[in-house]
């Protein structure tokens, strides 16, 4: 067993970090405090080639592992949470989906884009009555003929507002319960689809999240994936790789905030010393990197897994368990480290923390990820 990253991963993991240091940190906290996406920056990171990092090179991606996906989600994250979760949902929700399930056709016209980062998708499950209860859908998607009639609302979408491709989970055959729920392909700009307002956020203020509205959309047959009623369990197939990705933009933070703590108490003098010479912040400064290097190894993990080719439900809701209480207890960590200074926005760790807490929710709540835990470990 080798805990060393080879030269590939560590030049992968070296360019991230160039990019975060470069392109993200300049103007990261203007883009959250006014909630300004992140254009040119996404932009970059689609050149990069870390917007279909995982994507097979013959559809325009990066044909990189999970491995490689995370090491470079995790540098973006410490500097900027809301382009690492905008990276996240394309790279584990959109083109995954699209690779793992779509047509031919459907890669060529949707995926190829959308790796190569010329286009954005998002993936729409939550709903006003229906957050991460992919069972209890009630947008529909009705059996037209030749297309289908889709209307409701989703809630929370991450990349909503500047999305150009949305995967979309509609219920539609209601008698079959879950087992008649469809994914479809839905363009931005079809008639009866429109965007509602954007959401005034706690953290990863710069990510745009929005409600999607559908009246009477008609969508192509051929933009449903898979076989009618595949659509539950592309939703859970497709969850179980997102939350590699949000364990790895958790491990970020928490990894963020831990890192401009311990450069602060070198640096901060108090009774004639640098406070990390204090035992009260080395015991904090301890805990953290402990906490954090747990996560990361729980997260890598996931990712390997997946990379073998080995069921991964239990590692990666474990890693996202783990990582996103790590980030929440780093930043908070981190901002008391600081002292007054950890309040104010300049010194960055108050924006992580606010960052942090959203990893406890999306992609299933930390609940939700002991529910998943429990039904492996019970079978």
């Amino acid at each position: 067993m080798n805990f060393e990253l080879n030269e590939e991963y560590s030049m992968i993991q070296e360019a991230a970090r160039d990019f975060a240091q470069q392109d993200l940190k300049p103007g990261v906290i203007e883009r959250d405090e006014k909630a300004l996406f992140p254009y040119d920056q996404v932009k970059k990171m689609g050149e990069l080639g870390f917007m279909g990092m995982m994507v097979d090179s013959k559809y325009g991606g990066a044909g990189l592992d999970a491995l490689a996906y995370t090491l470079v989600l995790e540098e973006i994250a410490k500097i900027d949470a809301s382009a690492a979760v905008i990276m996240s949902v394309n790279n584990s929700l959109v083109c995954y989906g699209l690779e793992a399930f779509g047509t031919e056709e459907q890669k060529e016209k949707y995926l190829r884009p959308l790796a190569s980062g010329e286009k954005l998708g998002a993936f729409a499950l939550s709903e006003p009555e229906a957050g991460s209860d992919a069972t209890s859908q009630h947008t529909t998607a009705i059996d037209q003929g030749d297309h289908y009639l889709l209307n409701g609302t989703k809630n929370w979408i991450t990349n909503g507002g500047n999305a150009d491709i949305c995967l979309i989970i509609a219920q539609t055959h209601p008698e079959k319960a879950h087992r008649g729920i469809n994914v479809l392909i839905v363009e931005k700009g079809m008639p009866g689809f429109t965007i509602g307002p954007k959401e005034n956020k706690l953290g990863i203020r710069s990510s745009d999240t929005h409600s999607l509205l559908f009246t009477d959309v008609k969508v192509p047959k051929e933009n449903r994936i898979g076989e009618d009623g595949f659509g539950f369990k592309f939703a859970m197939k497709t969850l179980d790789g997102g939350r590699i990705g949000i364990a790895a933009q958790a491990l970020g933070i928490a990894a963020g905030a831990y890192e401009f703590a311990l450069a602060y108490a070198k640096e901060r003098k108090t009774f004639g010393k640098p406070i990390a010479e204090h035992q009260a912040i080395q015991f904090k400064l301890a805990d953290m990197e402990v906490e954090i290097e747990a996560a990361r190894l729980l997260t890598y993990k996931a990712a390997w897994t997946k990379d073998q080719g080995l069921p991964y439900s239990k590692e990666a809701a474990m890693a996202k368990l783990h990582a996103s209480e790590v980030a929440m207890k780093t930043s908070i960590e981190a901002v008391q480290i600081h002292g007054g200074y950890g309040y104010v926005k300049e010194y960055h760790v108050e924006r992580l923390m606010r960052d942090a807490k959203i990893t406890q929710i999306y992609e299933g709540t930390s609940e939700i990820q002991r529910l998943v835990i429990a039904r492996e470990i019970l079978k």
